[in-house]
């Protein structure tokens, strides 16, 4: 009679979950004051005006307002948050 052993397991097939990092307001987006700007693992955006850099090195905004990115040097970004003026989190109408 003909036979099948049974199959040994594979040792693959494992993976960690993905970590949710990244940008999660970008340029130009309103935010409260505590929202998480980026997530990341070491200073890969830098904290600029009005906003924080928790133990994890996660960016998060001190202020009401809006969100904008720029280069500190030729290599380092940073990330700021321009207040809001008017107390409603948008951003104040720019003078034309």
């Amino acid at each position: 009679m003909a036979h099948k052993k049974a199959g040994g397991s594979s040792r693959n097939g494992r993976d960690s979950q993905g970590q949710r990092l990244g940008v999660k307001r970008y340029g130009g987006q309103t935010v409260r004051a505590g929202t998480v700007i980026v997530r990341q693992r070491g200073t890969k955006i830098h904290p600029g005006r009005h906003v924080g850099l928790g133990r994890d090195f996660t960016i998060y905004a001190l202020v009401d307002g809006v969100v904008h990115f720029d280069h500190a040097n030729k290599r380092s970004r940073r990330a700021n948050v321009a207040p809001s003026l008017n107390g409603n989190g948008a951003a104040p109408e720019p003078a034309a």
